[in-house]
């Protein structure tokens, strides 16, 4: 039997499907960008996000089905997004990196002893285990950790130096975006 969000997926994707007509798109995105949060219009683009509920990176940024990759993590990690940047440019074709980080992020909350606790206590020896040595990639100021990551991937062997990279802060209570780097 389906929980309940089991069926409301299955029910908006029906309502989804029914009109859809993108079974044609190519593997490769058409914009050629990868986001870690996206905000590119030119070709060949990926973005790297947050996986925060609150943002909807296609519709805040412009991305029509089909157009950029969009690479969603907790707290919108350039690190964590790295095997899929490398794939999206090196496989894919992208050529430019937009890294967008937002305002109110949870990543902002906590620090690494603290979410290691919450492991221990909720999952205990074996889960605390597991995740020893984990670095979950909090960060105290939200636009030096977007500085951060567009210096770790300029400085990264695997990501060309011909690859534009760029930097964002998304404010959820806007809707706006500001550039930082």
């Amino acid at each position: 039997m389906a929980t309940t969000i089991q069926q409301n997926l299955i029910e908006k994707n029906q309502a989804y499907a029914s009109t859809f007509s993108h079974g044609d798109l190519q593997l490769a995105p058409t914009k050629k960008y990868a986001t870690p949060r996206a905000l590119t219009v030119d070709m060949n683009n990926i973005t790297v996000t947050c996986m925060d509920a609150c943002i909807d990176p296609c519709s805040a940024f412009g991305i029509s089905l089909g157009d950029a990759h969009v690479i969603r993590n907790a707290g919108g990690s350039a690190r964590d997004g790295l095997r899929s940047l490398v794939i999206s440019e090196q496989l894919l074709g992208t050529n430019e990196i937009v890294v967008i980080k937002h305002t109110g992020c949870g990543m902002l909350t906590f620090q690494n002893e603290d979410a290691h606790a919450i492991v221990e206590k909720n999952l205990g020896a074996e889960g605390k285990k597991e995740l020893a040595g984990l670095d979950f990639q909090p960060f105290p100021d939200l636009e030096k950790a977007v500085e951060d990551d567009v210096a770790f991937l300029k400085a990264s062997k695997v990501i060309p130096d011909s690859v534009r990279i760029s930097g964002w802060i998304y404010e959820v209570e806007t809707g706006k975006v500001k550039s930082t780097v």
